[in-house]
C-alpha cells in the first residue's frame, strides 16, 4: 500500500514504515504530525484518485532535524574583478510514516 501525499509543498510517494526527509516542519522531535492532503492511493491494486484530494489521512512521527549539504553559489562577471562566493545549507526534518488511513 502506498499514497502520493503533499508535505510542505511537495508530494512524495510514502508506503507504511518508510523514514524520509522533508523540508522544516514546525514540530519537535517525537511529536506526531498528520497530512491530509493525500492525492492518490493504491491499495493492492485497488487505486483511488483523488480530484483533487481524497478524504484520507496519513499520520507520521518526527525523528528529528537535520541540515543538508552545503551547496556552494558563486557569481562572477569576467574582467571587471568581480567575485561573490556564497553557501547555503537547507534545514530538514526526517520522519517516519506511521499509517495510511483512508
Amino acid at each position: 500500500m502506498f499514497a502520493i501525499v503533499t508535505i510542505a509543498g511537495q508530494q512524495f510517494k510514502v508506503e507504511e514504515g518508510q523514514e524520509l526527509f522533508v523540508h522544516q516542519l514546525e514540530a519537535t522531535e517525537g511529536d506526531n504530525v498528520a497530512f491530509d492532503q493525500v492525492h492518490l492511493i493504491d491499495k493492492d491494486g485497488n487505486v483511488s484518485l483523488g480530484t483533487p484530494v481524497l478524504n484520507a489521512k496519513v499520520n507520521a512521527t518526527v525523528l528529528g532535524h537535520v541540515k543538508g549539504d552545503k551547496v556552494l553559489v558563486f557569481k562572477k562577471k569576467r574582467r571587471k574583478g568581480y567575485r561573490k562566493k556564497n553557501g547555503h545549507r537547507q534545514r530538514f526534518t526526517k520522519i517516519k510514516i506511521d499509517s495510511i488511513a483512508v
